[in-house]
Formats: C-alpha cells, structure tokens, sequence
C-alpha cells in the first residue's frame, strides 16, 4: 500500500486549509497560529510566505486575485501581496473567545468560516457563509469546532465536521444551495480519531483527516470506511486534492500542543504529506464576488 511521504523540507507549527490552484499548480496554506499563508510550487520548489496581523483560520483565493481571510476578529479582502484591504464582516462569535477555523467556497463561489469555541464549556461555535455580494450569514450554531467542509459533486450536500465532538453532519441544500437541517453522518469511537478537515473526490466519497488518530480516511456517501492511511504523525488536520489530474492528496498535519517527548518520537509533526490516490479530487473555485 502507498503510504504517505513529505512534500518538501517544511515543519509548521498549525498548518491547516490547504487549497490547490489549478492554473498555476501550486499549493497554498495557512499557519494558523503563526498568521501565515504560505505558497508552495512542488515543481520549482518555490515557496513563499505572506504574514498578517492575527491567526489565519482559513482562506480562499480570490477570482479577481487575493484572497478573502478569515483572522481572529474579522473576515477581510486581501490582494495578492496580503494586504488587507476590504473588512467584510467581524467575528460574529466573540473573537476572544473564538477564533475562525475551517472554511472554504463552495459551486457558487461563496466563501465559509467556522469558529472554534477556545473554553471548551458549550457548543458556542458557528458557521458562516460570506456570499458573492459579500453579504455574511450565520447559517450553523451549536458547534464545538467547525471544520470539515466539503461539498458532493451534485451540489444537493454539505458536509461539516466538529471536531472536538467527534461527528461529521450532513446538510441538504436546495438549487440555490441554502441549507436544510443538518443530521448525523458519521460518528467515531474512542481510538479512531476524530475529524477534522476534509475534501470530496468526484465519485462522492469523504475524505477526512483523523485527529489524534495518526491517519486519513475515505468515506462513502452512506458513510462507511473504504480506505485508510496511516500517518507517522498523531494529528492530520486537513485534507486536500491536486496535482495535473488532481489525484494527489496532500495532507497537513500539526504540531500544537506537543511535549518535546512527542516532538522527538514524531519529528514530521506539522508536515505536509502527499499521497498519491486512484480517484481524483473535486476541484475547488476561488470566492466570486457579485
């Protein structure tokens, strides 16, 4: 079986929201604890990283050019070079308690950020949906820790992940994509990890990276466990395809919170991975604005 391997000679220290770009293949991330997005091109090895004020949660690229940010305290418009230049919304969660985490676009371009709740005590997270007029809704509450977005190739699901309770929702959307009630996916056993970030391959199937559970996992639309990848690091935290057919998987992983001890046993905490995969990956679209 093909296990998975380094990208390049890179440790982070949150590495999350990876995001291929399909037109330059090149592989973008953000540091979340270290307010980075970083830029990496697996052919010339170029690597590029802009630095901004406040935690990265997560971020999309702009179809226009730039990104659109979601920091700590606010969702911002950002050009190429990483400069903010548009506030879009504030944290509608209380930013010192919460700040953005998992996001991405979905088929009509729209932008989503999920907060994770820092005390821990109540479900105090949230899900919000930036659309093309950069108009912000809240669409989900009652979350511990947003992340595993993702979208089926017919448009008809949403899929979350809350990570500290160990779940994964499925949410029906209508033509316009609005969402329904969310209802139970998957949920994981002591010892199976717990999922964190996501992507959808073009026959329908999940894919998840299992926090503190040392691998990634593929599931079907009925959510049944069809493959599996073991990790040489504990905590994967997202999941994302590319390459010229986008059957590379490439996969982040953490090093938050871990003792020297673990350092020293698991040096490749906070790599990025790939790994090469039979089905391809559903390409992302950049945000579109109205």
């Amino acid at each position: 079986m093909t296990e998975p391997q380094p990208l390049f000679d890179y440790i982070g220290h949150l590495p999350e929201c990876p995001v291929w770009q399909e037109e330059a293949q090149a592989l973008w991330w953000a540091d979340i604890l270290q307010g980075e997005i970083h830029r990496y091109h697996p052919v010339s090895g170029d690597h590029r990283v802009l630095r901004f004020p406040e935690e990265v949660g997560c971020f999309a690229l702009r179809e226009q050019g730039g990104f659109i940010v979601a920091m700590r305290s606010a969702i911002w418009l950002a050009d190429e070079n990483g400069t903010l230049v548009t506030k879009v919304c504030d944290n509608p969660s209380n930013p010192a308690l919460a700040r953005f985490n998992d996001g991405g676009t979905d088929h009509h371009g729209r932008f989503y950020a999920g907060t994770f709740w820092g005390p821990g005590d109540y479900n105090g997270a949230l899900l919000v949906r930036v659309d093309n007029d950069l108009t912000p809704h809240v669409i989900q509450c009652d979350i511990h820790g947003a992340n595993g977005l993702a979208f089926s190739p017919d448009g008809r699901w949403m899929y979350t992940s809350d990570t500290p309770n160990g779940i994964i929702w499925r949410t029906p959307l209508d033509d316009n994509g609005e969402p329904g009630a969310r209802a139970t996916f998957k949920t994981f056993a002591e010892g199976e990890g717990i999922p964190d970030g996501a992507a959808m391959d073009v026959e329908g199937c999940y894919w998840s990276a299992l926090f503190d559970g040392y691998r990634i996992a593929r599931f079907s639309p009925q959510g049944e466990e069809l493959e599996s990848y073991r990790l040489p690091v504990r905590c994967p935290t997202m999941v994302c395809f590319g390459g010229e057919q986008m059957k590379t998987l490439y996969i982040t992983t953490t090093r938050e919170n871990m003792d020297e001890q673990e350092l020293q046993a698991r040096p490749l905490s906070g790599a990025i991975f790939t790994l090469p995969v039979a089905v391809a990956g559903m390409k992302k679209g950049p945000f579109r604005e109205a």
